[in-house]
């Protein structure tokens, strides 16, 4: 059997960030800790008994220090044994310049990746 080969691509930049998530699907509710933020999505390490699936919505509660709370709305992007991967669906008006700011140039930089 022929093994797939690993691509090479181009994604907004991930910036490394230790902080804790609340993650909320309809009455089900996980916490966690963030790995990484982007302009696009977050990377959460995967709590135990979590049952998301890819697609499915959810509300996720950022707490990064002890001042910023960013509160959006993210679909699952992939699921593994370590971690879930979410993109953002929605970020509300008032949230999107404490984003932008804790990104700072991670916003509008992209980086490489190996699939």
């Amino acid at each position: 059997m022929k093994e797939p080969k690993a691509r090479t691509g181009m994604r907004p930049a991930r910036m490394k960030i230790r902080s804790a998530v609340l993650m909320m699907h309809g009455g089900d509710a996980w916490s966690s800790e963030l790995e990484d933020i982007s302009a696009t999505g977050v990377l959460v390490k995967r709590p135990e008994g979590f049952t998301g699936h890819a697609g499915d919505l959810f509300v996720l509660d950022m707490m990064i220090g002890d001042q910023l709370n960013i509160h959006v709305e993210a679909t699952v992007a992939r699921v593994t044994e370590q971690s879930i991967g979410f993109a953002y669906a929605r970020i509300p008006e008032n949230k999107e310049v404490p984003l932008w700011d804790l990104l700072g140039g991670y916003a509008d930089s992209l980086e490489s990746y190996r699939s």
